[in-house]
C-alpha cells in the first residue's frame, strides 16, 4: 500500500493549514448531514453517522456544529439535499482515480471535475472504467507513537482485521467493510486514536510516477482534495520520497 501511504503523508502535511482545516470541517458537516438523512440522527444505531461524528470530534469541531449538521439531516433544521455520487478517471501516466462526491448539482460537479482532470494531464472516464483496479476495504492509520505494534496487532486482528503493516511512521490496518465497525470500536475501546478511519478503495497494484508526471499528479490530487464537492479521492499512483516537496 505504498502509494496510499505516500499520499496519506502528503495530504496530512498539507492539512495543517487553516484553509485546509476549514475544508475538512465543510466535508465532515456534509457527511454528517447525509448520514443522518439516510440512517437517522441516533449515533448509536447509525454506524455511518457515528464514524462521521467521531472524526469531527477528532478534528476538534465544536459540538454545536455537529448538532446542527445532524439536525439538518433529520429535517429539524433547513438544509441542502446532497447526492452521493462517485466519478472515475485517469491522471498523468494513465494512473486510475476514483472521486467520491456529495453534491447538490451533478451537472456542475462533473463539469468541474472534467476541467480539473484535463488541466492536469488526465481525463474523466466512464463508470467502472477503473473501479475494477481497486478493492473496497476498511482502512485505518495509527501513528506508531500511539501504540506498540504487538499490542495493536493483537487488538486489530482480534477484532477481525485482515492485515497490519508499518509504513513511514504509521501503522496501516486493513479489514473487510463488514468488519470495519468492529475494528473501529475495538481501537476506540483500547484508547487508540486513528489518524484515518474510513471505508476506502485500495489499489490492487500501483503505477510508478517520476519527474513531471509525479509532480503533476501530486498537484492534481491536492486540487481534487480542495474541491468543495469531493469527500474522498483514491488513486493507484506511487512516487519516490524525492518527488515530494514541502
Amino acid at each position: 500500500m505504498s502509494g496510499h501511504s505516500k499520499w496519506h503523508s502528503i495530504k496530512h502535511k498539507k492539512a495543517a493549514t487553516d484553509s485546509k482545516r476549514g475544508r475538512i470541517f465543510t466535508r465532515l458537516i456534509k457527511e454528517m448531514t447525509v448520514a443522518a438523512r439516510s440512517g437517522g440522527g441516533d449515533v448509536d444505531s447509525n454506524p455511518r453517522l457515528r464514524l462521521a461524528v467521531s472524526t469531527a470530534k477528532s478534528q476538534n469541531m465544536p459540538a454545536e456544529n455537529i448538532k446542527k449538521a445532524i439536525m439538518r439531516g433529520t429535517g429539524e433544521l433547513p438544509g441542502v439535499t446532497y447526492e452521493d455520487v462517485s466519478y472515475e478517471g485517469y491522471g498523468p501516466g494513465g494512473v486510475a482515480i476514483i472521486m467520491r462526491t456529495l453534491t447538490d448539482n451533478k451537472n456542475r460537479t462533473v463539469a468541474e471535475l472534467r476541467h480539473l482532470l484535463s488541466k492536469n494531464g488526465g481525463n474523466l472516464g466512464e463508470t467502472n472504467s477503473v473501479a475494477w483496479m481497486f478493492d473496497r476495504k476498511g482502512y485505518f492509520v495509527v501513528e506508531n507513537s500511539v501504540a506498540d505494534e504487538e499490542k495493536l496487532m493483537e487488538i486489530a486482528l482480534g477484532a477481525g482485521a485482515d492485515d497490519l503493516r508499518e509504513m513511514g511512521g504509521s501503522f496501516e490496518i486493513v479489514s473487510t467493510p463488514e468488519n470495519f465497525e468492529t475494528v473501529r470500536a475495538a481501537l476506540e475501546t483500547a484508547g487508540i486514536t486513528t489518524v484515518e478511519a474510513e471505508i476506502s478503495m485500495l489499489p490492487q497494484n500501483y503505477v510508478k510516477l517520476e519527474g513531471k508526471n509525479a509532480q503533476t499528479m501530486i498537484k492534481l490530487m491536492d486540487t481534487l482534495e480542495d474541491h468543495d464537492d469531493i469527500q474522498n479521492v483514491w488513486s493507484n499512483f506511487d512516487v519516490d520520497e524525492s518527488e515530494i516537496s514541502d
